[in-house]
């Protein structure tokens, strides 16, 4: 269902989204009126691809949202990724889409994307294409599965999967390597689904 939808919208996009979001008019964005995955609904997606508009024609890009240095803590950087996200006039159900750390989440979706485009593992799944984070910088997301198997392994002691945790857990990983903390992530992941561990 993810990639048939996926797919669904980048034909709607032309299979040049990043082309379609810079120009696209209202006329352009009727389609989506009928895009339907899960709760993300055809109000969310419009809104989504005039935010991404915004954030290329006035903010200078998505990476530019989350850069920083060393000393940025990354709860304080998606926060103000997701502000910016939303400044434009937008439907209040939206926002439900976007994490919020501060107020708790963990912030599962927005990690793992950062994961990708921060860190290069030299085999195609963390693409490396950011300059502007360190992979010391990145936070471990945080699912039932890797979370799970963390609380085994006695990395993570806290019950709920919420963005303390996400803390702990990075603060653990920390400890194995300082500098790519995160490239634990599919192994937990891997434990917790793929061997029952």
């Amino acid at each position: 269902m993810i990639l048939r939808n996926a797919n669904r919208l980048m034909q709607m996009m032309d299979d040049a989204p990043y082309d379609f979001i810079l120009n696209f008019t209202e006329n352009d964005l009727k389609p989506f009126d009928s895009f339907v995955h899960r709760t993300f609904n055809g109000t969310d997606c419009k809104y989504f691809l005039k935010a991404m508009k915004f954030i290329y024609t006035e903010k200078g890009g998505l990476e530019a949202l989350f850069a920083g240095d060393a000393r940025d803590d990354m709860k304080e950087l998606i926060s103000r990724f997701r502000s910016l996200f939303f400044e434009p006039e937008h439907p209040a159900r939206t926002e439900k889409h976007v994490a919020n750390p501060v107020k708790g989440s963990s912030a599962k979706r927005i990690n793992m994307f950062l994961r990708w485009m921060v860190r290069n593992d030299g085999r195609g799944v963390d693409f490396g294409i950011w300059n502007s984070l360190e992979p010391s910088q990145l936070y471990c997301p945080l699912d039932v599965h890797s979370g799970n198997i963390a609380r085994r392994l006695g990395l993570l002691t806290r019950k709920q999967n919420d963005w303390k945790a996400v803390s702990e857990l990075t603060e653990s990983l920390r400890i194995f390597d300082k500098n790519d903390p995160v490239k634990y992530d599919f192994s937990l992941f891997g434990l917790g689904v793929n061997e029952k561990f």
